[in-house]
């Protein structure tokens, strides 16, 4: 029988990448590289941010992995080739204070949204989503600053956080692809 508890991961990291090329595939490709993802052999997962689960750097989550490993990781994407569009893609993520309940990651890709605006929706995603399962109210009509501060002074959630990929394509039409993603790798 297999222990459940060897697929909860302990440890992830945060990244984010840029590609370009006249080629959408190979675009992916550079993004991945640009990320430091590229020589694994990706799992998409799912929202869940495990419960004791420690967020490392990208260097010392990096310092984990063996190319050709499975890795398991919440990913986001964005592409385009028209030009002077602008493409991004983010991951939020929200944390409870305790530490044996799990937390949110979530994924947003869009157009037209610089880094912050991008950013601070999927940030706000993972916190609502958290919220919700911790019973923390919230009026959705409220802006993400109000909401981000009430949660922060009920206690419940902890930490939110986000890693943003932008990119304008150029002139050129070649396809630009970013990614942004949560890399389990303990």
């Amino acid at each position: 029988m297999i222990d459940s508890r060897m697929f909860i991961p302990t440890k992830a990291f945060l990244t984010k990448g840029v590609g370009r090329h006249k080629e959408k595939l190979t675009s992916f490709e550079m993004a991945l590289r640009d990320a430091h993802l590229a020589n694994f052999n990706l799992v998409r997962v799912s929202s869940i941010f495990p419960p004791h689960c420690e967020l490392v750097d990208r260097e010392e989550g990096m310092s984990m992995l063996k190319p050709g490993q499975v890795v398991f990781a919440v990913i986001a994407e964005s592409a385009t080739n028209e030009p002077s569009r602008l493409v991004a893609a983010s991951i939020g993520v929200a944390m409870p204070a305790d530490p044996s309940h799990h937390g949110y990651i979530s994924e947003h890709h869009s157009y037209g949204q610089n880094e912050t605006v991008s950013g601070e929706y999927a940030e706000d995603l993972a916190a609502s989503m958290l919220a919700t399962v911790l019973g923390v109210p919230f009026e959705a009509d409220k802006a993400w600053d109000e909401r981000r501060e009430q949660w922060l002074l009920s206690g419940e959630i902890v930490r939110t956080m986000n890693v943003t990929s932008t990119a304008e394509c150029g002139a050129d039409a070649r396809w630009t692809t970013v990614v942004s993603a949560v890399a389990f790798c303990g």
